[in-house]
C-alpha cells in the first residue's frame, strides 16, 4: 500500500523516507498489532500471558515512544545526509537519474530538523490521547476500549501525524518549538527525579524486608555497598567538576551550581537519618539520599555542558586528550555542533530506565502515587485467565477502577517526547538566520532549577510526615 503513493516535487519533503522507515520498523509492531487487535476493544491480549491489561497497554505506548526515538536517532546520526546524497535521484542537488527529478530536501529529513518534526509528531499524538482520556474511571468507560485497543489504527495515526509534520515550513517553527521543548523537559526532569525517589524507596523497602526475613548480613552489606558507591561517584563528580568546569577567574555560575548542589545533597543526607524522620518514616535512609545526590550531580553536569562559554565547558574530546578547549581545532566550522556526547548518552539511558519503570511500577509510597496519579500495587502482572481456546490471556484488572491515570500517563509521554528532542539535539538552540545550532544559558538554568525543585520534593517527602502527623504518608 505504501508503494502506491505518488510524490510531487517540492511538497513531499521526507514523506517517502519516513513511510519506509515506519514500514520497516513497524513490521514487528504490525505483528504485535494483529495479536493485540483480535477484537475491536482488544481488552485482553492473547500474546502476553500472565500480564495485566494496565501493564500491557503502558508497555505498548512506551514502545511507540521508543520507536519514534529510534527513528530520531537514525536520522541524526553523523554522516546520514552524506549517505543519502550518494543515492542517485534522491536528494535535491545530488546526482540524478536520466528521466527522473530529485525529489527530496535531505537537509530537512536528517539532522536536528528531522528530530524536531518527529518529536513534534509524538508530542501531538500523546497530547491527543491525554485530552481524550481525561477522567476515565474504569475499563467500563467506552474510552477505555480506545486506550487498551485499536493498536494498528493508533500506529497509523502516529505515522500520519509524522508525515504531516514534515510539511511544516521552516520559518520560526524550530525556534518556537525549542521553547516548548525547554518547558516540557523541565517538567519531565522533575518527574524523572520523582520516579527515582520512588525506585529508591521501593529498592530500600524490598532489601530491608529481605534482610529481616533472613541472611541479614548479605542484604545489609548490599545496601551499604550501593550507598557507598553512589556517594563515591557523586563526590568524585564534584571534584572533577571543580577541576574541569571552573576557572580561577571565570565560571562563577558553575562554582555556585556545584557548591549549592553539594550543600543540598549533604542536607538531604543528614535529614534522611534524623531520629524523628526515621521514627515517622522508617523506610527513609541513606540509600535514597545517595541515589538522589548522584542524579543531582548528573543534572548539574548536564547543565554545565550547555554553557556557551567554551572556557567553562570543555568538550569531552579535549578532556580525554588533555587539549585545552580554548584552542580551536582545525576542523571546526561555524555552526558545527557535537551531537553525541557523554551527557546525552547518559540522559538517554536514564530516560529509557524511567520510561520502562513508569510502565511497570507498582509503588507503595502514598505521596509518589498521588504525584504520579497511580494506585497502590496495581501494575504487576498476576496469573492470566484461560480462555475457551486454552490460551492464557491478560487480565482486565481495571473493571472496578483504573490503576493509573490514563490522561496523566499520556501527558508524561508527551513530556518525554519533548525531553528526547532536547536530549538528542544537546539542548542547542536553532538559529534561523545562520542555520546553526548554539548552546544557550536558558537551557543551563532550566536544568539547574529542575534539580533544585527535585531536591525540594525529596526533602518534602522526608519532612511531610513530621509536619502533618495526622495524615497518612506511608
Amino acid at each position: 500500500m505504501f508503494l502506491c503513493f505518488s510524490v510531487k516535487s517540492g511538497v513531499n519533503q521526507g514523506l517517502y523516507l519516513f513511510l519506509v522507515l515506519h514500514f520497516l520498523n513497524g513490521a514487528c509492531l504490525f505483528k504485535m498489532a494483529s495479536c493485540l487487535c483480535g477484537s475491536a476493544p482488544c481488552l485482553l491480549c492473547g500474546c502476553c500471558p500472565s500480564s495485566r491489561n494496565s501493564t500491557v497497554t503502558r508497555l505498548v505506548f512506551s514502545f511507540f515512544l521508543l520507536l519514534g526515538t529510534l527513528v530520531s536517532v537514525i536520522m541524526i546520526l553523523p554522516g546520514m545526509e552524506a549517505q543519502l546524497q550518494k543515492i542517485p535521484g534522491f536528494c535535491q542537488g545530488a546526482s540524478t537519474i536520466p528521466g527522473m527529478e530529485n525529489q527530496f530536501n535531505c537537509d530537512v529529513i536528517v539532522g536536528y530538523k528531522s528530530v524536531y518534526r518527529m518529536c513534534f509528531a509524538m508530542t501531538c499524538f500523546f497530547f491527543l490521547f491525554s485530552a481524550i482520556m481525561v477522567r476515565v474511571q474504569s475499563s467500563k468507560d467506552p474510552r477505555a476500549a480506545i486506550q487498551n485497543g485499536f493498536w494498528f489504527f493508533k500506529f497509523l495515526i502516529l505515522v500520519g501525524i509524522t508525515v504531516g509534520a514534515f510539511f511544516i515550513p521552516d520559518g520560526t517553527f524550530h525556534t518556537v518549538w525549542f521553547y516548548f521543548g525547554v518547558v516540557g523537559s523541565f517538567i519531565f526532569i522533575v518527574i524523572q527525579l520523582i520516579l527515582l525517589i520512588d525506585f529508591a524507596h521501593s529498592w530500600n523497602k524490598i532489601w530491608v524486608g529481605n534482610a529481616e526475613e533472613g541472611n541479614s548480613k548479605c542484604w545489609f552489606a548490599g545496601l551499604l555497598s550501593f550507598t557507598f558507591l553512589h556517594y563515591a561517584l557523586a563526590f568524585t563528580s564534584v571534584v572533577l567538576f571543580y577541576i574541569y568546569y571552573t576557572q580561577p577567574n571565570d565560571c562563577t555560575e558553575h562554582k555556585v551550581f556545584i557548591s549549592l548542589n553539594l550543600i543540598f545533597s549533604v542536607i538531604i543526607s543528614i535529614v534522611s537519618i534524623l531520629p524523628k524522620v526515621q521514627e515517622a518514616q522508617p523506610q527513609s535512609g541513606l540509600l535514597q539520599a545517595s541515589l538522589i545526590s548522584l542524579y543531582t550531580m548528573y543534572v548539574t553536569w548536564s547543565a554545565m555542558t550547555n554553557n556557551p562559554n567554551r572556557k567553562c565547558n570543555p568538550s569531552l574530546l579535549s578532556l580525554v586528550s588533555n587539549v585545552s578547549s580554548s584552542e580551536p581545532t582545525p576542523t571546526s566550522a561555524p555552526g558545527q555542533v557535537q551531537w553525541w556526547d557523554a551527557q546525552s548518552i547518559v540522559g538517554l539511558v536514564i530516560f529509557l530506565f524511567c520510561t520502562l519503570y513508569a510502565s511497570i511500577r507498582s509503588s507503595s509510597n502514598t505521596q509518589v502515587n498521588k504525584l504520579m496519579q497511580t494506585e497502590e500495587g496495581g501494575s504487576y502482572g498476576g496469573e492470566g485467565e484461560v480462555g475457551e481456546d486454552g490460551v492464557r490471556r491478560a487480565v482486565d484488572n481495571e473493571e472496578e477502577g483504573v490503576t493509573y491515570s490514563y490522561s496523566f500517563f499520556h501527558f508524561h509521554l508527551c513530556l518525554a517526547s519533548l525531553y528526547i528532542m532536547m536530549t538528542l539535539t544537546n539542548w542547542y538552540k536553532p538559529d534561523t538566520t545562520t542555520q546553526a545550532m548554539q548552546s544557550s544559558m536558558p537551557a543551563v538554568w532550566v536544568k539547574i532549577s529542575s534539580s533544585w525543585l527535585g531536591l525540594g520534593l525529596y526533602l518534602w517527602t522526608l519532612l511531610a510526615p513530621l509536619m502533618f502527623p495526622d495524615r497518612d504518608f506511608s
